[in-house]
């Protein structure tokens, strides 16, 4: 758990508890539900029901949703860490590279925005993936998260078009950051 106040605001990042899933899962509804440019309800519904039912995922080996939490119980942001990339779930090649970590499925409340939680759970993620000794963090983003896209290029991910891949219709974009 780690604690940190921005703008006279008490942040906490830890683990989802499992009574939390529900509302990281609507946060993540809501959230890429209004990036223009990104797929709607309609046009990929088992990913928004992948979205809403976030907590399933953590029921792999080595996979947690780590939370920023205002006042003990906020879900202000969150994202899925991956210890094995195995279980990352997404297309493409990023599924057997060795040695890493990934994460997805970042969202900060659009309330929150602006306060630097992307960052910090972004950094949350890398640090576990220090701890487990592993070389290499693993992420996709698309063109309708240009404010994702820039922070991950700021803290050092480098494009990787080995891992790119269409979800449908949609382009997804691979970074790695060697650690």
């Amino acid at each position: 758990m780690e604690g940190k106040t921005i703008n006279n605001l008490t942040l906490i990042i830890r683990n989802a508890k499992p009574d939390e899933f529900s509302d990281t899962g609507k946060l993540m509804v809501e959230v890429y539900s209004q990036l223009d440019g990104f797929p709607t309800q309609t046009e990929q519904p088992a990913y928004y029901k992948m979205l809403l039912n976030v907590g399933e995922l953590t029921k792999k080996p080595k996979t947690e949703i780590l939370v920023a939490i205002k006042d003990e119980h906020q879900v202000l942001g969150a994202v899925v860490y991956f210890g094995d990339m195995q279980y990352y779930g997404s297309g493409g090649t990023a599924t057997i590279e060795k040695n890493a970590a990934g994460f997805r499925l970042l969202a900060v409340s659009p309330a929150a925005r602006g306060l630097g939680i992307g960052k910090m759970l972004t950094l949350a993620c890398i640090k576990k993936a220090k701890e487990q000794k592993l070389n290499q963090v693993i992420i996709h983003t698309t063109k309708a998260m240009q404010t994702a896209w820039k922070m991950y290029e700021k803290i050092g991910f480098k494009r990787s078009e080995d891992l790119d891949f269409m979800q449908e219709k949609l382009p997804v974009f691979g970074f790695r950051l060697k650690i």
